[in-house]
């Protein structure tokens, strides 16, 4: 299930105008010669994680534009043709095939010579819908379910969610920029090493933290935790089909109030660029509590930390105690 949301006219408009600007500041730039502004590398990034990954690896050798402004919600992004043009002045564009079809269209038609797609460089995986728990019981860890996403093609693209494939995003990333800035590749290769270390020791902490809780399942009206569930052995309900303004179907809910009962499950998550208005819905009628599990496809003032690995360990707290880890 791909949740939608509405955009406000004036937040899309600022988005348009900070990817103007951002493009803008690329321009003059050659391809592939470091050219940026001065004399940086100009990245041009689709969405918040592919712009962290530009910068933990470039570091002061890049400057780096996200198209997708903080606290505007990426899935609906839509690009103006000046935007498209402009986006063939970034000497390096990042961005994640089937997340943002404006994007993926403008970087089809960009001409970019160094573009880097994550959904090449980690294994895109299907994540069903059903809600079969009894051929789930006594999965192993690792085996975890994501119940109710659909996305374009069948795959689920939030694989930033899964320390260790954004891992290997981030080798795929760093070795684009050594293309791109060969007089800067060992510097790359240093940051690049550095932050999969980070990534894989951040995986540890969520395979200890969730090793030993309560309850295996949670509940989020975003179905944007596949990866993850399936990393640790956890099973991910989502709210299928409801928009996050609207209320789940009586069916649904009745079917949500027996699995929490059934799966110890005492949660709603809802998300940080998100109405909690459905989460709160679910809950009141079930007794259970909410709380915040961030998909981290923007960082704004109310984001559960300031990056990537301070959400991410948000994130793992707020399982923790709503799986009654041990």
């Amino acid at each position: 299930m791909n949740v939608r949301r509405l955009i406000p006219t004036a937040a899309l408009a600022g988005a348009v105008a900070l990817g103007a600007t951002a493009l803008t500041a690329c321009s003059g730039a050659a391809a592939g010669t470091g050219g940026g502004k001065d004399g940086k590398v100009g990245v041009t990034a689709s969405f918040y994680p592919m712009a962290f990954l530009a910068e933990q690896i470039g570091k002061d050798h890049v400057k780096v534009d996200s198209l997708t402004k903080p606290g505007v919600e990426p899935h609906d992004l839509e690009i103006t043709p000046r935007q498209t043009g402009q986006l063939g002045e970034a000497d390096v564009v990042v961005y994640l095939k089937s997340l943002q079809p404006a994007v993926d269209k403008a970087v089809a038609q960009s001409g970019v010579k160094n573009i880097v797609d994550a959904a090449t460089l980690t294994e895109l995986e299907v994540h069903g819908s059903g809600h079969d728990h009894g051929a789930e019981e006594g999965h192993a860890e690792g085996e975890g379910h994501d119940h109710g996403h659909e996305h374009e093609g069948g795959k689920d693209p939030h694989v930033w969610l899964d320390p260790v494939k954004y891992a290997e995003i981030a080798k795929g990333v760093g070795a684009a920029l050594e293309k791109a800035d060969p007089g800067h590749a060992a510097d790359y290769k240093k940051n690049t090493d550095e932050l999969v270390g980070k990534l894989t020791a951040l995986d540890t902490e969520f395979k200890d933290g969730l090793k030993n809780t309560a309850s295996r399942t949670f509940i989020t009206t975003h179905s944007a935790f596949g990866y993850l569930a399936e990393r640790y052995g956890l099973d991910q309900e989502a709210i299928a089909g409801v928009d996050p303004q609207s209320e789940p179907s009586p069916a649904r809910m009745k079917e949500l109030q027996g699995l929490a009962k059934q799966e110890n499950v005492s949660t709603v998550f809802f998300e940080a660029l998100a109405s909690d208005k459905t989460a709160k819905t679910l809950a009141a009628d079930t007794g259970l509590k909410t709380d915040v599990l961030d998909p981290l496809e923007g960082i704004t003032d109310t984001s559960q930390g300031a990056d990537y690995f301070e959400v991410m360990r948000s994130n793992l707290k707020n399982l923790q105690k709503a799986l009654g880890a041990k």
